[in-house]
């Protein structure tokens, strides 16, 4: 970095007569008046200000963006007479399985009803024998948020072993169940027991 020389600063300030500089200091007054000059004569606008104009001139110029060649191609769907019954069956499943829980039960099945109290929890599901023990296929509902989860569906009649998965994490036997099974994993738990009769 240049010092400057405190007598052109004085000049520089007002402080003393430029005139009385010697030459060499003139030189170097005049030079920072000038460029004091060119500092005061540039335009209001910063550099942020000229560069985000620029940018927003190049934008307004740019063609809009054109979607990719994929997209615009038409589809053709063709169904080869087993696929077509596969799709019918997937779908056949997704809208009339989901009734097998208010269904009525035949011969040899029996309706079981699940009741248990969580308040606080985000979601209650019934795991058991009767599903292999996979999660998703029982989630129990607490309509008016009393933390009383409540659901129903069709079994065989006979004896299932089953469980509650509290917000997908923690399992729980049945505190009401009144029967009881070793799980089977030597830990001393136990799964709650359930008896549907036909």
């Amino acid at each position: 970095m240049t010092v400057i020389d405190p007598r052109v600063q004085e000049a520089l300030d007002g402080e003393r007569d430029p005139a009385t500089l010697p030459p060499e200091l003139r030189e170097d007054y005049a030079r920072l008046t000038g460029a004091a000059a060119l500092l005061g004569a540039a335009p209001a606008t910063s550099v942020a200000d000229r560069v985000m104009a620029q940018i927003r001139e190049i934008r307004r110029e740019a063609p809009a963006p054109r979607p990719p060649n994929w997209l615009l191609r038409p589809v053709t769907f063709r169904l080869r007479p087993v696929w077509t019954l596969a799709v019918a069956a997937a779908v056949a499943a997704v809208v009339f399985l989901p009734l097998r829980e208010s269904a009525t039960p035949g011969a040899e099945e029996g309706v079981a009803q699940f009741v248990g109290h969580f308040p606080g929890a985000r979601s209650v599901e019934v795991v058991g024998s009767f599903n292999d023990w996979q999660r998703g296929a029982l989630a129990l509902r607490d309509e008016d948020n009393d933390g009383i989860w409540h659901g129903a569906v069709v079994l065989p009649a006979g004896q299932h072993e089953y469980m509650f998965v509290v917000d997908g994490e923690r399992w729980v036997a049945d505190p009401l169940a009144g029967r009881y099974v070793d799980d089977g994993f030597g830990a001393g738990q136990q799964n709650a027991l359930l008896i549907v009769r036909p």
